[in-house]
């Protein structure tokens, strides 16, 4: 499979980091943070990057799996494995049905439809109080154990999460990789003429936005069990939003631009809360520039830059076969 010096060098520094730096707040605690976005993102990225689909609803899916396993757990007494499982399996369900009316759109009424879907979902979360306990939240979420071990400590939960995103990083590779992400590809280009090759394009994109989804649930159920507290503020409008401009920021078809856009715009605010009341305006102008000057994503636009010059330095007998077209080598990223 290609691509999998870039995944063994994303392993190697998530694997790493903690080793060398065991307590420090940046890696365990905004680490594990950074991993649940990364997930969220990757998941995205192939519904938005590869398929050419546009979401500003996803953080409805991340809340569906969060709260899932919250109510099962404090509500009903269900260990929190089995909860997670039914989240998966709720959101599995809701994705599928959604997806027949919603994905018949395109461009902004599709964004417009999926946005309405997750203002809904916020909605309940804040109604259905008896359930969710409304805008105050529900706490006392009971934190996971595995093969006996409490997941009870910042470093454990930074390795579980961290062994999930390289599972779905990994899962996002194969995809692109099989003739799913050529077909992927084919209905971002021209769904006609992917129609004309015998795609079935709507089984394709529904294929795509219900793992998109799941892998939202998935991330929102250990978001619930790491915080032992979810809120419908986590779940609004604004971090649909985000993790698009962390699709976008990094490169769209790119699954490690996905997952260097998670790191970027996650760091970001935490680098600039020294600069207190500027720090939105400093990070407006950031994301301003790199989507003036690098529409194609920061990632993409520095591997662009880096490549030649890495060229430059490898040894004449070891040089690469050329690739077969410029799509193959934007594709490749």
């Amino acid at each position: 499979m290609k691509r999998l010096g870039g995944f063994y060098s994303y392993a190697a520094l998530v694997v790493l980091l903690p080793v060398f730096f065991p307590e420090n707040y940046f890696v365990t605690v905004v680490g594990a943070t950074i991993l649940l976005n990364v997930i969220l993102a990757v998941g995205l990225n192939l519904f938005i990057g590869y398929a050419g689909q546009i979401s500003l609803g996803h953080a409805a899916f991340f809340g569906i799996g969060a709260y899932s396993s919250a109510i099962l757990t404090t509500r009903f007494g269900w260990s929190p494995w089995l909860a997670m499982v039914a989240g998966l399996a709720l959101v599995y369900l809701i994705a599928n049905l959604v997806s027949r009316p919603i994905l018949k759109l395109k461009g902004h009424y599709l964004a417009m439809a999926t946005l309405g879907f997750g203002i809904i979902v916020n909605i309940i979360l804040v109604q259905e109080a008896r359930w969710t306990g409304g805008p105050d939240g529900l706490g006392d979420i009971p934190t996971l154990s595995l093969f006996g071990f409490e997941i009870d400590s910042d470093l454990r939960w930074y390795g579980l999460i961290a062994a999930v995103s390289l599972m779905v990083v990994l899962i996002s590779l194969n995809i692109i990789d099989s003739r799913a992400g050529r077909e992927l590809r084919a209905v971002h280009g021209s769904e006609f003429a992917a129609q004309m090759m015998g795609v079935n394009t709507v089984r394709t994109r529904t294929n795509v936005f219900v793992l998109s989804a799941m892998l939202a649930s998935l991330a929102g159920s250990l978001f619930a069990h790491q915080q032992a507290f979810v809120s419908p503020e986590s779940f609004g409008f604004f971090f649909s939003i985000e993790i698009v401009t962390m699709v976008v920021l990094g490169g769209m078809a790119s699954t490690f631009g996905a997952v260097f856009g998670a790191i970027a715009l996650t760091l970001l605010p935490e680098l600039l809360v020294v600069f207190e009341d500027y720090e939105m305006l400093i990070f407006g102008a950031i994301l301003m520039g790199v989507m003036i000057f690098m529409p194609q994503g920061l990632f993409v636009a520095i591997a662009r830059w880096l490549r030649p010059r890495l060229k430059q330095l490898r040894p004449p007998g070891l040089a690469p076969k050329p690739l077969a077209s410029r799509e193959k080598l934007e594709c490749d990223l």
